[in-house]
C-alpha cells in the first residue's frame, strides 16, 4: 500500500479557466444555452482535487477521479472567468474524498464530492495496455 501520510485533511487545491466560446454548452454538446458547461465545470472541480494532493503522493503514484456528485446551480456568460476549489475531506485507504466548489467571481456556481482513487502509475498501465490488446 502506499504511503500516502503526507496527505493532510482540509488541504486545498485549485483550478481556474476563463468562459470562452469552446468551453459553453453548444460547443461541448450539452445544451445549446451560450453558458459555461457542465462537462467543464466538472473537469475544472477534477483539475482542483488534482492540485490539492498530487505533488504530495509518492513517486510512481497518481490519482483517477472515479465518482463526483455535483450540482450546476448558477449559470456563467462568455467571458468570466471560474474557478473551482477542493478541500480534502477524507482518506480512507487509497480513496480520496473531496468538497468541491466553484464560483465565477459573482455567483457560486456549483458544488459537490468527489472523490479518487490513489493507484500505481505502471500497475495502472500495464492494466490499461492489456486491455487494449486485441481480442480473438
Amino acid at each position: 500500500m502506499a504511503d500516502l501520510s503526507k496527505l493532510r485533511i482540509g488541504s486545498t487545491g485549485s483550478a481556474s479557466a476563463l468562459v470562452t466560446e469552446q468551453r459553453l454548452a453548444p460547443a461541448v454538446g450539452s445544451g445549446e444555452a451560450p453558458v459555461f458547461a457542465s462537462p467543464m465545470l466538472v473537469a475544472l472541480m477534477e483539475a482542483a482535487a488534482v492540485d490539492c494532493v498530487e505533488a504530495q503522493l509518492p513517486q510512481d503514484h497518481q490519482s483517477l477521479g472515479v465518482h463526483l456528485d455535483v450540482t450546476h446551480s448558477a449559470p456563467t456568460p462568455l467571458g468570466l472567468t471560474v474557478t473551482a476549489t477542493a478541500t480534502l475531506a477524507s482518506v480512507d485507504g487509497r480513496k480520496l474524498v473531496f468538497d468541491v466548489a466553484a464560483t465565477d467571481g459573482i455567483d457560486q456556481i456549483g458544488s459537490g464530492r468527489h472523490t479518487r482513487v490513489v493507484v500505481d502509475t505502471a500497475r495502472f498501465l500495464a492494466r490499461l495496455a492489456a486491455k487494449s490488446l486485441p481480442r480473438s
